[in-house]
């Protein structure tokens, strides 16, 4: 079973990209963040017609979450639950596998600005109100996947440039706790299961040739839990989509999972 995360930068410019990369991967599960449009808008139909059941939360021009699915979907939450939030952020949902259910919980984690700002203190209090939920989240789904894009490079090899970056968004002490804080509930950075090659990163800045000089951050992650830790056999970045004409600015993550 594969289960993918993916930052699209807008699902209504980026979606033949999705479908064509769809039908070339055909993954069981599909994460999108940063959706940019109404549910209203949402492109249902299109998705059902590649075989993926989808669920969606979205907004009008910014955020937006979903999940894409060829398995049965069912219990789905929408935002962190006891956490006051305008922005589309979170979509969770339970998927009927043949091996069982799998909990894929989706966020496009704040991007927080700068260290001082009021986005920033968002970000903190966001941060901290996802682990709180998620704990009990994992005590009731033992089989649980967070992914998405976290805006946080959680070590100075997910960064082109650590010394030059340090302390600044993405980069700071206190999101790398808060990361650390996301493992210590009993997540695992399936990514960092295996060897990786060095600069591996999955999101590249358009401006000043970002991709083609490798200046990127991982920011995109797939944590797993303790559960399915042992099951995972794989976890790449797609670096191909990057590459195409009008591209998002990440590209896919995708890890493989044995026995699901």
């Amino acid at each position: 079973m594969k289960i993918a995360t993916w930052n699209v930068n807008s699902l209504a410019v980026r979606l033949p990209q999705v479908l064509d990369w769809l039908a070339a991967n055909p993954v069981d599960a599909l994460a999108l963040q940063e959706l940019k449009l109404t549910d209203d808008k949402f492109p249902a139909d299109a998705l059902a017609a590649a075989g993926y059941q989808t669920v969606a939360f979205g907004q009008k021009t910014y955020n937006g979450v979903a999940i894409l699915s060829r398995h049965p979907l069912r219990d789905v939450v929408r935002n962190i639950p006891g956490f006051e939030d305008e922005q589309a952020r979170v979509i969770a949902a339970t998927l009927d596998t043949p091996a069982g259910p799998l909990r894929l919980v989706n966020g496009y984690f704040v991007n927080g600005q700068e260290p001082g700002s009021d986005k920033f203190a968002y970000k903190m209090r966001w941060l901290q109100a996802l682990q709180d939920w998620l704990r009990g989240e994992l005590a009731q789904h033992p089989r649980l996947a967070l992914v998405g894009d976290f805006n946080v490079a959680p070590e100075d090899r997910d960064s082109y440039d650590p010394e030059g970056l340090r302390e600044t968004i993405h980069h700071t002490t206190q999101e790398r706790q808060h990361f650390q804080a996301l493992l210590g509930l009993g997540l695992t950075d399936a990514f960092r299961l295996f060897e990786q090659p060095e600069k591996s990163f999955s999101w590249w800045d358009y401006r000043m040739l970002g991709f083609q000089k490798n200046r990127g951050l991982r920011i995109d992650h797939i944590l797993v839990s303790q559960a399915l830790a042992p099951l995972v056999t794989a976890c790449t970045v797609d670096r191909q989509p990057r590459k195409n004409k009008q591209p998002s600015d990440h590209a896919p993550v995708v890890a493989t999972l044995q026995a699901l």
